[in-house]
């Protein structure tokens, strides 16, 4: 292309300045911003626990259901992490993990909201953190089966992955057309 002072712009350099590609939105739509936020109360994975009274495994920590004949239990993530007598490098490769799955959530959903809020968005930006999300999740709740299962392998069985399925789920969906646009260039 020619600028208007006589010099030329690469195919790359103008497909870049023009915005999104033909039939993508520039940001975020109020649903698309709802189902990123709505992932914040997902949890992780279910661990199903003794006497079918499973635990919910989220960001923002514990939740046992059934506690005594009925009630609901609970045990923050950062009370984990304070409470935890053994430095934070030392801990298993999956809680580790626990910290990069929740701020990536918020980067995505703060993301998001500057979209629908600002009007201004990347949603590449927003898309490849709910990937991100979804690979954190899933190495939280891999590790969550090595610790609650019996053996290496079968621990994968006795927890349900499902914070790390629903964000992949609404990354792809959401965005899956400006991450496309990321890999073919």
């Amino acid at each position: 292309m020619v600028r208007p002072g006589g010099g030329s712009r690469s195919a790359a350099e103008s497909a870049s300045r023009s915005g999104p590609g033909p039939g993508s939105p520039s940001t975020s739509g109020r649903v698309e911003w709802l189902l990123v936020v709505g992932l914040l109360a997902v949890p992780i994975a279910v661990v199903p626990g003794g006497g079918d009274v499973p635990t919910l495994v989220s960001l923002w920590g514990f939740v046992t259901l059934g506690v005594d004949g009925g009630g609901v239990g609970g045990y923050p993530v950062w009370t984990y992490f304070l409470d935890q007598p053994r430095p934070f490098a030392t801990l298993p490769p999956s809680i580790r993990a626990w910290p990069l799955a929740v701020g990536f959530h918020l980067l995505a959903a703060g993301s998001a909201t500057s979209g629908v809020a600002l009007g201004r968005e990347d949603r590449r930006v927003t898309g490849g953190l709910l990937v991100l999300a979804a690979a954190a999740t899933l190495w939280v709740a891999a590790g969550l089966g090595v610790r609650f299962g019996v053996g290496a392998t079968a621990g994968w069985l006795s927890v349900l992955p499902v914070g790390a399925v629903a964000t992949l789920v609404v990354g792809l969906d959401a965005y899956g057309r400006d991450l496309r646009r990321v890999a073919v260039r």
